[in-house]
C-alpha cells in the first residue's frame, strides 16, 4: 500500500478476503488517473515488493487497458483506470470482504 501512496494512487484500498477465496488473502485495489501513472504505480510495487523479498507470481494487464494486475500469491494488487475500476467494481463484488483500510 505504500508504494500505491508514494506514486499518489487514488482510493487505496485493502480488502481480507481470507475465508471468502481460495486463491489470495488480500486484494489491494487502487486507482490512477493516467495511462502514465497507472505504469508508474505498477512499477513502484514492484519495486518495493521486490526489495522486501516477495515474489511477483503473475501479472497481466496494461496501462493502456485501464487495469493492472500483479498477482503475489497471498496478496493480488489491482490497479485501475477510475472508469475501468467502476466498471469491474471489485468493492461491490468482494462486499463481504472487511476493509482493513482504505485511504482516499
Amino acid at each position: 500500500m505504500d508504494a500505491a501512496v508514494a506514486k499518489m494512487g487514488e482510493d487505496v484500498l485493502l480488502l481480507d478476503i481470507r475465508g471468502l477465496s481460495s486463491f489470495a488473502d488480500y486484494f489491494v485495489v487502487c486507482s490512477g488517473a493516467s495511462q502514465k501513472q497507472l505504469h508508474a504505480l505498477a512499477e513502484e510495487i514492484r519495486a518495493k515488493t521486490r526489495a522486501s523479498g516477495a515474489t511477483l507470481i503473475h501479472s497481466e494487464g496494461s496501462p493502456a487497458s485501464g487495469w493492472l494486475l500483479l498477482d503475489y500469491g497471498s496478496v493480488v494488487v489491482h490497479i485501475f483506470s477510475a472508469p475501468t475500476r467502476q466498471y469491474y467494481n471489485l468493492e461491490q463484488l468482494w462486499k463481504d470482504a472487511r476493509t482493513v483500510v482504505r485511504l482516499l
